[in-house]
């Protein structure tokens, strides 16, 4: 459970004053039709590449958004956050460009691409075992970093704000999208897509990516936040075992259900993108196109969000010669 009380309904007046802020260090990502003749031609799947994004995720729009708007006294202590690894790197280069210190708590199996990454943005590294980076993310503290200001990876109206904005874009880009497929880790990114493409499209369906590991769909069959054992997947980026109960209140009411993929459709969903779409995606950012590829997420005109890029080189040249 967070420590805090749940945060306020986001709106799209938040998300829309984000953009003058985010578009400082985040770029506006295109958006481009995957071509799949062998797909029915009722299923049109597009791939919104966040993956492109300077630091190869969407998280640098959530992060730089929030530590933008930290008034001088907290920073002055520096920041911190816990992370697998995409978040880091957005909070790592938004307080870069603040000019304070960044230390990340990361998890000891964290990829190696992902460390390399955060090192190379000036941060601090303290790598721990999975649970106690997820006890940092529910109690908002770690021993040794009281005087620096947690920055949550997810759970804050700020970062929903930023991650929003890849909403707009989506929204400007095509119109009449019937339905949006959406990486869900924290919920962070889910929940900024969902605000914004529920306000300006009511009718289109905003569903939850997720892998073997499931614990939004498990507590949407629940009707709670729950917890469901956590096991090792590729999708390292949405390889939670819980949901916060915030969380789960906001995406109960925003998104149109959850599906899954296993993990064997997401190592073709990887090498799909790479040898027909030319583009690198890691686990979490290929979730969804294994979704939509498979059925699972209807007809119509399809978004997947390929939330980031940063897989492992090995893991990639593995998948590709395993096709």
């Amino acid at each position: 459970m967070p420590a805090t009380a749940p945060a306020p309904a986001l709106t799209l007046e938040d998300i829309r004053k984000a953009r003058a802020r985010v578009y400082e260090a985040a770029l506006r990502t295109p958006l481009i039709r995957l071509f799949a003749p062998e797909l029915p031609a009722s299923r049109r799947i597009y791939l919104k590449l966040d993956c492109l994004q300077p630091i190869g995720s969407f998280k640098i729009r959530g992060a730089y958004n929030l530590i933008a708007q930290l008034p001088a006294d907290q920073l002055r202590g520096g920041v911190y956050t816990a992370s697998a690894g995409n978040a880091a790197q957005g909070v790592a280069l938004a307080a870069s460009r603040a000019g304070v210190p960044c230390t990340v708590v990361m998890p000891d199996h964290a990829p190696q691409v992902k460390l390399d990454a955060v090192a190379r943005l000036g941060a601090r590294i303290i790598q721990v075992p999975w649970d106690e980076m997820w006890t940092c993310m529910q109690t908002r503290s770690f021993p040794g970093l009281e005087t620096a200001t947690f920055v949550h990876p997810f759970d804050d109206i700020r970062f929903w704000a930023g991650n929003g904005t890849c909403g707009l874009e989506i929204m400007e880009d095509l119109p009449n999208v019937d339905t949006v497929v959406v990486p869900f880790g924290g919920g962070g990114l889910a929940i900024g897509v969902a605000t914004a493409v529920k306000a300006l499209r009511p009718q289109c369906q905003v569903l939850a990516a997720e892998s073997i590991n499931a614990p939004l769909a498990a507590s949407l069959r629940a009707g709670r936040a729950t917890t469901i054992e956590r096991r090792p997947s590729i999708a390292d980026g949405i390889g939670g075992g819980s949901v916060f109960e915030s969380i789960y209140h906001h995406a109960a009411r925003l998104l149109d259900g959850t599906r899954q993929a296993d993990e064997q459709a997401i190592r073709d969903a990887i090498r799909f993108l790479a040898t027909r779409a030319r583009v690198v995606a890691e686990g979490a950012g290929a979730c969804p196109v294994a979704i939509a590829m498979a059925g699972d997420a209807g007809e119509g005109d399809i978004v997947c969000i390929v939330s980031g890029g940063n897989i492992d080189p090995n893991l990639l040249a593995e998948i590709l010669v395993e096709g």
